[in-house]
């Protein structure tokens, strides 16, 4: 193992003003080994480019520091600041993210370099002129421009100047923030391929700072996610990009069209509250926090190999696992086996897509996993407690299951008010002046009106896209946590299809339910799925994240099933 060369150790920075306070980073911990890349990555306004101004020493004189920061073994926060100055650039540089403020603009590209070399060593002219050469060189700058001043290079050659000037002095520890902010593809391309070959080539020793997935994908081997200045999830960048063990890493995957280039994006939703300082900093935006987290602060423990998260809860929850799923049913001494050892897990808040042909399964194992059918053999858990009958679908914050036939779904003699109140009536939820309320709330979400005239109307008034929503609406008044789609689009048309699933993706990001979708559509299951399970004659065949079957199938049915699609989309294009 590496020797450490960086080790933070409970380091928390504090701004203040005349009237506020304001808690920028909180016991934070963590260490890098020589020749590694540590990630940082988070929302603006996480901590990131402060944890790189405390490292460097750099921070304001109303930033208050506590904690421990060593650079091979040397506790270098509590220098003095002639000490400090003699490992800035010596021994620890950065690349600033901000290239236009932070070059002169009266100086020219070569005195701008050449001012680090002067003032942290030695080296004749000549030895300055060679010098400069080389990290023309290394950074890939034609020397030319060295006699031109920063309005005259372009974006990518003024990051190439603040890299070069960064490695002038020849540090082992490179902290590079943001490096690919506001460049075009192509520039951006170029300049981190540009960061991996210094650090393959130099075994720099880099701490990344970006909001960028996609950067941190390419550049690092281990990634720190940062949320309002705490650390809430830490491991190798490979699993954490591709299974998040914090809701908010995984919101954050959502929102990076590069981790998602064939689904809509979405942002994390709720608002901050400014006054955390008992509970987790992210429970106002968090799925599947509790009341617990409103009062204690989570500390970020191991829970595997590698792998950290700050949790209450130990990190995403599964709320339903099916085990062993089997059923066979019996016609005029004809077995049919629809479900055959199946196993199925879908965590909080996370959409997962079960997928195959007509026949194989799917909705008998949907509605077993619901409750609503008795398996032969089998187990399923809901939230660790085991479904029985209708044990989880009778309650709030439970199971709800939207049919595919909007036209059966409903009682047609019913109004659209008794349709949807219709559960809150048997389990004598609220009053009448409550119960109303939540059916025109409920309405809102799924777009229809909440006119009198409009609840009073009949279902079987209403289109089949209305009757969808209608559907979606009374699951939706039960507040689910889970919400089983079983081919809910497949009788709409393609425009009324967009519409209901759009708003369908919409309200389970808003609401943050989990949601088992039940589809033979590949293109839309890779368009709204987390994960996907792939279903033949019965058995499950395949499962994985969205990006890895959709991509890399490994077995041969689930190549044969994409490759029709593909072919499908071929046709239709070329008609």
């Amino acid at each position: 193992m590496e020797k450490q060369l960086l080790k933070v150790e409970a380091l928390s920075v504090s701004y203040h003003d005349v009237k506020t306070t304001v808690d920028a980073v909180r016991k934070a911990d963590f260490s890098l080994e020589k020749g590694s890349v540590l990630g940082i990555i988070g929302e603006s306004g996480s901590g990131k480019t402060t944890i790189a101004m405390a490292i460097m020493g750099l921070l304001k004189k109303n930033a208050a520091v506590e904690g421990n920061i060593y650079y091979d073994d040397m506790k270098i926060n509590t220098l003095s600041e002639k000490e400090k100055n003699s490992y800035r650039w010596k021994h620890i540089a950065i690349v600033y993210q901000n290239h236009l403020d932070i070059l002169n603009p009266v100086m020219s590209i070569y005195d701008q370099i050449t001012e680090g070399i002067r003032r942290h060593r030695t080296h004749s002219e000549k030895e300055i002129e060679k010098r400069m050469k080389e990290l023309c060189r290394m950074v890939k700058l034609d020397e030319k421009w060295l006699c031109h001043y920063p309005h005259q290079l372009s974006g990518g050659m003024r990051q190439k100047v603040l890299i070069a000037m960064a490695l002038c002095c020849e540090p082992d520890l490179l902290i590079v923030d943001e490096p690919t902010t506001a460049l075009d593809a192509v520039t951006r391309e170029e300049i981190i391929d540009l960061l991996i070959q210094l650090q393959k080539q130099k075994k720099i020793t880099m701490l990344l700072i970006s909001h960028d997935m996609y950067v941190m994908k390419r550049l690092s081997n281990r990634v720190l996610v940062m949320y309002e200045g705490r650390v809430l999830e830490e491991g190798f960048t490979k699993d954490v990009l591709e299974k998040p063990m914090h809701t908010y890493t995984r919101g954050l995957l959502k929102a990076s069209l590069e981790t998602n280039p064939y689904q809509d994006l979405w942002g994390i939703p709720g608002e901050d509250i400014e006054n955390k300082e008992k509970g987790c900093v992210f429970y106002t935006r968090c799925v599947q926090s509790t009341q617990y987290c409103q009062s204690h602060s989570p500390t970020l423990q191991y829970i595997s190999l590698e792998r950290k998260v700050a949790c209450n809860r130990g990190g995403i929850i599964t709320l339903l696992e099916g085990k062993n799923i089997s059923k066979t049913y019996s016609y005029k001494n004809h077995l049919t086996t629809a479900c055959k050892n199946c196993h199925i897990n879908i965590r909080s808040g996370e959409i997962i897509a079960l997928i195959g042909q007509s026949g194989s399964g799917k909705t008998t194992l949907a509605t077993i996993l619901s409750g609503l059918l008795k398996s032969d053999t089998g187990e399923v858990y809901f939230e660790g407690k085991a479904v029985e009958g209708n044990n989880f679908t009778k309650i709030q914050q439970g199971i709800q299951i939207v049919f595919q036939d909007p036209f059966s779904a409903s009682n047609e003699g019913f109004t659209i008010e008794e349709v949807i109140m219709e559960p809150l009536e048997i389990l004598k939820l609220g009053s009448i002046e409550e119960r109303i309320m939540k059916v025109k709330r409920v309405l809102e979400e799924v777009q229809l009106p909440t006119s009198q005239g409009f609840l009073e109307r009949q279902c079987n008034s209403l289109s089949g896209g209305q009757r969808q929503r209608l559907a979606i609406a009374r699951s939706l008044v039960m507040e689910p946590k889970l919400l089983i789609a079983d081919e809910i689009s497949s009788m709409l048309d393609p425009s009324t299809k967009a519409n209901v699933l759009r708003l369908l993706k919409g309200l389970q990001n808003t609401r943050g339910f989990a949601m088992l979708y039940i589809t033979h559509d590949l293109m839309l299951a890779r368009k709204i799925a987390d994960g996907v399970y792939v279903m033949k004659e019965g058995e499950i065949i395949e499962e994985g994240s969205s990006s890895k079957i959709f991509y890399h199938p490994e077995s041969d049915y689930g190549r044969e099933l994409l490759g029709r699609e593909v072919e499908k989309k071929e046709i239709g294009y070329q008609s």
